[in-house]
C-alpha cells in the first residue's frame, strides 16, 4: 500500500441495512480523486456494530467493484478468534490484503499472545499480505511495534507491515527503517500526517482521504518541495475540517453523513455514532467555507444536501 488510502465507511440504507448497490459508485468516486485503495470493515466503517455476515457482504460487493490498480484491504479483526479466522479464510480470494486488530475487551497480555493471535488469523489467507492494525487509543494494546515487528517479520511468512495508527514518532521511525524499510508501515493518523514526511512516510490509510484527498495531496506536494509554510497551512485545515464536524455531531457518523454531499447517500450510522441533519452538514459547509476549504472538496455554499 502506497499513497493516500481511504478507510471506508459502511453504505446503509435508511432501514440500517446495507447498501451495497452504491459502492460501485463509491469506488470510482475514491478512484476519480486518486485514492490508491480502500480499507474495508475498519473503525471507520463501523465493524464493531457489523455482524460478520455483513462484513462479508460488503467485502464481496468491493472485491466486485474495485476499481483498476487499486489495492483493496478487508480488516478481520474481531474478539473472536475463530469469527476472525472466517473472515480472513473468505477474503483470501477477494482482496489484495488483510489486516487486524487485537482483541478490546480480553486484550493480549504479552507480545507473544498477540504474535499468536496475528498468526492464526494471516494464515487463513496465506496467499496475500497480513497487517497488523495498531490503534492503542481504542483496543488498549499498547506494545512497542518495533518489538512486535521483530517478531513478527520472523514467524509469519505473509506478515507485510503495520497500519499504524498511533503518533509515538521514535517507535514509528524505528519500524519504518527495520530490515532497511523492508515492511510497509502506513502511517495513521490523518490530523497529524505532516509530521509523517520528515520521516520517510509514503503511505496513508485515513477516514479523512474520503472528503480531503486533493488537499493532502497539496500538502505532500509542498511540503516535498520545500514549501512547508503551505504544508502547515493545510495540515491545519485538515484538522479544521475534522474539528467542525466532530463538534457539529461526531466525526464518525458525522464524516459519513458529509458523503451525502458528493452525491454518495452512505444512509444513517449504527448507535452510538450520530447521523447529521441538512441543517447540521450546512453548518459543517458554512464553516469550511470561511475557512475557504470548500475548492479543495469540489463544493460550494449553499447547496442542497
Amino acid at each position: 500500500m502506497k499513497n493516500l488510502v481511504a478507510a471506508t465507511y459502511a453504505p446503509m440504507q435508511h432501514d440500517g441495512t446495507l447498501n451495497l448497490k452504491i459502492i460501485g459508485q463509491y469506488a470510482q468516486f475514491l478512484k476519480s480523486k486518486k485514492v490508491a485503495g480502500a480499507f474495508v470493515n475498519g473503525s471507520t466503517g463501523d465493524f464493531v456494530s457489523l455482524s460478520t455476515k455483513e462484513r462479508k457482504q460488503l467485502i464481496e460487493a468491493w472485491s466486485k467493484n474495485k476499481p483498476e490498480d487499486f489495492f483493496l484491504t478487508n480488516h478481520v479483526g474481531h474478539t473472536n478468534l475463530r469469527e476472525a479466522q472466517e473472515l480472513a479464510d473468505h477474503s483470501k480470494d477477494l482482496v489484495d490484503a488483510t489486516c487486524a486488530l487485537p482483541p478490546s475487551y480480553f486484550k493480549p497480555k504479552t507480545l507473544e499472545s498477540l504474535l499468536f493471535y496475528c498468526s492464526e488469523i494471516a494464515k487463513k489467507a496465506a496467499n496475500i499480505p497480513f497487517y497488523y492494525y495498531h490503534i492503542p487509543v481504542l483496543t488498549g494494546a499498547d506494545f512497542p511495534m518495533i518489538n512486535f515487528l521483530k517478531m513478527a517479520h520472523q514467524t509469519i511468512p505473509n506478515f507485510a507491515g503495520i497500519k499504524y495508527s498511533d503518533f509515538n514518532s521514535v517507535d514509528f521511525t524505528k519500524c519504518l527503517n527495520f530490515d532497511n524499510g523492508s515492511q510497509n508501515i502506513l502511517f495513521g493518523v490523518d490530523e497529524k500526517l505532516i509530521k509523517s514526511l520528515p520521516l520517510g512516510t509514503s503511505g496513508w490509510v485515513g477516514s479523512t482521504y474520503n472528503h480531503l484527498a486533493p488537499l493532502y495531496y497539496e500538502l505532500i506536494s509542498s511540503y516535498r518541495n520545500g514549501d512547508t509554510e503551505k504544508a502547515g497551512l493545510l495540515q491545519e485545515k485538515a484538522v479544521f475540517f475534522v474539528e467542525t464536524i466532530d463538534r457539529i455531531g461526531g466525526f464518525n457518523g458525522g464524516g459519513k453523513s458529509f458523503m451525502r454531499l458528493f452525491g454518495l447517500n452512505m444512509g444513517p450510522s449504527r448507535y452510538p455514532h450520530h447521523t447529521l441533519t441538512k441543517e447540521q452538514l450546512n453548518t459543517v459547509l458554512r464553516a469550511l467555507d470561511q475557512k475557504e476549504m470548500l475548492p479543495y472538496l469540489g463544493l460550494h455554499f449553499p447547496m442542497n444536501s
